[in-house]
């Protein structure tokens, strides 16, 4: 499906029916799978065949969505997990050990900041973080004879500050790292990161890909292009034998195309089991059929609420990379012509008081952890999704207190611009 654009891709990627099959994906709802014989098993085992003998590692339902989100953004190999925070995770995981050292934009979603900040600390795997806005000599100044990756969000959720990503692939591979780039707001109708020079993409195929708040799960993506064996003493899991499967060495038998995902699905998620299930996946599937449809929809209606909200006297500045007077305006249309997402965020003069007000009155839009719906939700991520952040955390991410994120959805544009009016009036 390579040669068609990317709305037939949206909708007839990743599977192609035969002679009386299905004609939509089927759901296949099997923990296991049955062989003749213990050889044809032993086969799958030794990585020497394909096939499926244990959902948690693979699934046909699985492999068929991820096909189609491979197509989509360009990439040779990719696989689903469970949310969006599993594929970041599996993404680092998979070239980072114990005694590692991550560089990492400090413009990303709280959860995410918490899990390499944290979590990952705990394994020893330390990081960086590095404004978005960093200069060429900044951003070099923070890598460190382990640095194994660089990771960044195209679009930062919630302080939408746009990854310069040509910037930032530039500074990973003159160290010999991949740089890893969240895609999950602008998703690869509006940016496809590969193109640009990313090495491996992830979404929370949560949001705008499944777009209904329907069904959790995330994804990964494989450029194929970076050469683990160029820089084999930096990246040992995938370049000397893996002896918990067999002896193989995933870069030389997989090559540069499928050698990453090969690795984290047969050693990640065999560990780990973050697995999307099928039936979400099924789901997921029938958000892409329509994601070429509704993603310029989304943006029309957030360059419509960014553009009221930049002219109200309530609101004391609007982050929102369509806006001219936007300070990613210029990248936003290097990276994102056709507009980024229907995320908008913006501050209220009147503090964290306005912002409580302002919340309460909001009827159409529902407040929610959710974004990227197509029902209008909001939320005040200081006192939510960032509230494991100290203040100097929350300043350098971007999300003050009087910060509110909207996600805006399909609805008309005039019901939701008088909805926010209204709630505006209130304060």
């Amino acid at each position: 499906m390579s040669d068609y654009k990317l709305g037939t891709r949206c909708v007839q990627g990743g599977y192609t029916p035969g002679n009386g099959e299905p004609r939509q994906i089927p759901i296949v709802q099997s923990t296991t799978f049955r062989y003749a014989t213990s050889e044809d098993m032993g086969k799958l085992f030794d990585l020497e065949a394909s096939g499926y003998f244990y959902s948690r590692l693979q699934n046909p339902t699985n492999d068929m969505v991820a096909a189609k989100i491979t197509e989509l953004e360009g990439g040779t190999a990719g696989m689903l997990t469970s949310s969006g925070q599993a594929a970041n995770f599996f993404a680092l995981f998979n070239i980072c050990e114990c005694g590692d050292h991550i560089v990492s934009s400090s413009s990303i979603y709280g959860g995410t900041f918490n899990l390499i900040a944290v979590t990952m600390a705990k394994m020893g795997i330390t990081a960086t973080f590095v404004s978005p806005d960093a200069t060429e000599e900044e951003l070099n100044a923070a890598f460190r004879p382990n640095t194994k990756a660089v990771f960044g969000e195209t679009i930062a959720n919630p302080a939408l500050t746009v990854l310069d990503i040509e910037k930032f692939a530039k500074a990973a591979h003159a160290h010999g790292v991949p740089l890893i780039v969240d895609n999950t707001f602008p998703t690869p109708i509006n940016c496809r990161p590969f193109e640009w020079g990313a090495d491996i993409v992830t979404h929370s195929t949560t949001k705008y890909m499944d777009g209904h708040g329907a069904a959790l799960g995330g994804a990964i993506i494989d450029h194929g292009v970076f050469d683990w064996m160029a820089h084999a003493e930096k990246f040992p899991g995938l370049c000397t034998p893996d002896e918990s499967y067999h002896g193989i060495t995933y870069a030389e038998k997989f090559g540069k195309e499928g050698a990453f995902i090969t690795k984290c699905t047969s050693q990640l998620m065999r560990d780990f089991g973050s697995m999307q299930s099928p039936q979400n996946a099924f789901i997921l599937n029938l958000g892409l059929e329509s994601l070429h449809v509704r993603m310029p929809k989304h943006v029309e209606n957030g360059q419509a609420v960014a553009e009221f909200l930049y002219h109200h006297p309530k609101v004391a500045y609007v982050n929102y990379s369509g806006l001219p007077t936007d300070k990613y305006y210029e990248v936003a249309q290097k990276y994102l012509p056709n507009g980024g997402c229907g995320v908008v965020s913006f501050g209220l003069k009147g503090g964290r008081e306005a912002a409580s007000i302002f919340m309460r009155e909001l009827k159409l839009g529902a407040i929610e952890t959710h974004v990227a719906d197509a029902r209008t939700c909001c939320l005040n991520p200081a006192t939510s999704t960032h509230r494991q952040m100290n203040d100097e955390q929350l300043a350098e991410a971007g999300v003050p207190a009087e910060l509110i994120r909207i996600s805006v959805g399909l609805e008309d544009k005039e019901d939701l611009i008088a909805d926010i009016a209204n709630a505006l009036d209130a304060i």
